[in-house]
């Protein structure tokens, strides 16, 4: 009865020693809450005609350009990705992408609205300093520049 007991016992104290592990790892690198702004400078923004010819549900947009400081004077990193169009009547697509920094890397999904040029996204991730970030992404576009507000949380 004693053997089996101690086994119970080192079982739980592993699984506590793992579950302590787990939750330390889970942390960000981020150690309270930031805000990163960026401008994107959209140049090559691919659309790709799937199925009805013209816009129509299941289009896709590509991209992989480059983004700028706050300022837009020094390129401080890339982002890329692709939108899926869901609906060409309402002007929505779906977003994700991923903006690398030099930090780290941050992952965003979320809608973007023709009508307004804007996106409201979630941050799913992360790298480096940004590894398990979360939070949102504000995206204000005008012609081919695009403000992108990071607003992370550890």
């Amino acid at each position: 009865m004693g053997r089996k007991l101690s086994l119970v016992g080192l079982v739980v104290a592993a699984c506590a020693l793992a579950f302590g592990l787990g939750t330390a790892s889970a942390t960000s690198g981020i150690s309270g809450p930031v805000s990163i702004t960026v401008i994107e400078h959209a140049t090559t923004d691919k659309v790709i005609d799937v199925g009805k010819k013209g816009d129509s549900t299941g289009d896709i947009l590509t991209f992989h350009n480059h983004v700028y400081d706050e300022t837009d004077t020094a390129r401080v990193g890339t982002d890329q990705g692709q939108c899926v169009r869901e609906s060409p009547k309402a002007g929505t697509w779906e977003c994700w992408w991923t903006t690398s920094l030099a930090d780290g890397q941050v992952t965003i999904e979320g809608p973007f609205l023709d009508a307004t040029n804007s996106v409201l996204a979630a941050v799913t991730g992360g790298t480096g300093l940004y590894e398990n970030a979360r939070g949102s992404m504000a995206a204000t576009c005008k012609g081919s520049e695009c403000t992108l507000t990071f607003s992370l949380i550890p």
